[in-house]
């Protein structure tokens, strides 16, 4: 157990704020509710950024940026949106600051004519701009996508999970049919519940949130909902079928093929720095975080024991060859040679910030044809030839992803359970038993109810698995299929 560390069976809250504070990944911004992200928490979000932004563009999308003032009439053109986001935003009023005089503080200088609004999403400002850019069939799809940063006034924040400022991705595409739209909303699920599964590690279920929980404007929202080690539910992605609502809002209409002028269809979809604490939660340990070979920015650290005192060129030119065969194979090493540090205090600070494998190389290694490699998500360690050892380490780290997923895989199913009642459902809850298949046919006031009682929220309707019908447990009457209800973050 890491040093500062609380573990996490005494109090996984404070173990998730330790790791955060310990491995370096982020801070408390000066202005209240933001974060400043650190070198290694940064480094974990640029791996997520470049891996998602490949799938993109392997689907069609392209890249592009907006404006992040949004101005205040935009959201108010469309009712559902700005009622939604309406107590999250943070306004711009004024322009320019002037000394008070006699005092050394500074006040607002000129009043704007119209209010700005920090985005806290970015439909509005894009679907003015798409009114420009759409005239004819011919300009659509119009598939675009922008990496940025967002602003939701939060009073209650955790690092990485909540916070008022926060990066992310926004996916807004605009289509000819209804059709088309859907397909895009259901295609962009599916990246990222490959994202989520194939380069996190991380399981997911996959499916359509319920009338009380989607998207503000849209006409349906589907989303991947992952478990954290806490069995609590996180929402880590959501994609949005947004019908003819902003463009009917915006005026964005289209000439067909047949001449008639129609209004597009439009998706949005994102993700945001928010896997970074999905990822924690996931696969990090009681001696700090646990990051997946696929997300690595270094998968390997290559850490030589030197001998105070000795010459130790011969087990650092051993390495340097060592790492060369590494690299060749497309395997991304670091090397931490630093003679001022112990190597007991570097083992730490390794496992503290998550490489996947360690290799150690010293003279004993050396004169043995050897090298000592560490697994940090299980610390099992392997002794391999010298000359065998780069062939192998591809393998290994295989190995290690699908390890991950499995065991997380293994956590949803054991913490899973089919409930057919209310009053089990409560005592469930109450447990903090995990996610619970049940049986739903409430509306929204019903949701309300749920959560207040229980404070447990209709995560997702699962696209996959049985259909089987039922009664809704709270309501009683008849149900389609089974949805999770589960507490989250």
């Amino acid at each position: 157990m890491a040093k500062n560390i609380t573990p996490r069976d005494q109090d996984y809250s404070q173990w998730y704020t330790d790791v955060v504070r310990e491995a370096k990944l982020a801070d408390h911004a000066p202005v209240k509710g933001c974060m400043v992200i650190r070198p290694n928490g940064y480094a974990i979000w640029e791996s997520i950024q470049q891996n998602l932004d490949r799938l993109f563009k392997e689907t069609g999308h392209v890249n592009a940026y907006f404006p992040m003032l949004i101005p205040q009439s935009y959201l108010e053109k469309e009712a559902a949106h700005v009622e939604g986001f309406a107590l999250e935003c943070a306004v711009v009023t004024h322009s320019g600051l002037e000394r008070i005089e006699g005092e050394n503080r500074l006040r607002p200088r000129g009043k704007l004519e119209e209010n700005y609004v920090l985005r806290p999403t970015s439909e509005t400002v894009i679907w003015a701009m798409y009114k420009n850019w759409i005239q004819s069939y011919r300009d659509l799809p119009l598939l675009i996508n922008q990496w940025a940063n967002i602003y939701r006034w939060e009073m209650r924040t955790r690092l990485f999970l909540r916070t008022a400022e926060f990066l992310w991705q926004e996916g807004h595409t605009a289509h000819a049919t209804a059709e088309e739209a859907v397909e895009e909303t259901i295609k962009m699920l599916h990246v990222y519940r490959t994202f989520a599964q194939d380069y996190m590690a991380m399981p997911v279920i996959h499916g359509l949130k319920s009338e009380g929980q989607k998207f503000p404007g849209a006409i349906n929202t589907y989303c991947i909902e992952a478990m954290m080690q806490d069995k609590k539910a996180l929402q880590a992605g959501t994609s949005h079928f947004l019908g003819q609502n902003f463009a009917k809002a915006f005026d964005v209409k289209f000439q067909a093929e047949n001449n008639e002028w129609e209004y597009v269809w439009a998706t949005s979809w994102g993700v945001s720095t928010r896997l970074i604490g999905a990822l924690i939660m996931t696969h990090g340990d009681d001696d700090g975080i646990v990051i997946p070979p696929k997300l690595a920015a270094y998968q390997v650290l290559a850490m030589p024991i030197m001998r105070k005192n000795d010459d130790n060129s011969a087990v650092l030119s051993a390495m340097e060859a060592l790492i060369k065969d590494i690299k060749a194979l497309g395997v991304t090493v670091k090397t931490d040679d630093r003679q001022n540090v112990s190597p007991g205090f570097k083992f730490a600070e390794a496992d503290l910030v998550g490489y996947p494998v360690r290799i150690e190389l010293g003279p004993r290694d050396l004169e043995n044809k050897q090298v000592v490699v560490t697994k940090r998500h299980n610390h099992e360690k392997v002794v391999l030839p010298l000359d065998k050892a780069a062939a192998e380490l591809p393998r290994i780290l295989e190995t290690i992803q699908r390890e991950l997923f499995d065991r997380a895989q293994a956590r949803i199913t054991e913490n899973t359970k089919e409930l057919n009642s209310y009053d089990e459902f409560k005592d469930y809850m109450a447990a903090d038993e995990g996610f619970a298949l049940v049986h739903w046919a409430g509306d929204m006031e019903d949701e309300k109810r749920v959560q207040e009682e229980t404070k447990a929220t209709h995560r997702v309707i699962p696209i996959e698995g049985a259909k089987e019908k039922g009664k809704c447990m709270l309501t009683g009457k008849e149900s389609g299929q089974r949805v999770i209800f589960a507490k989250a973050y």
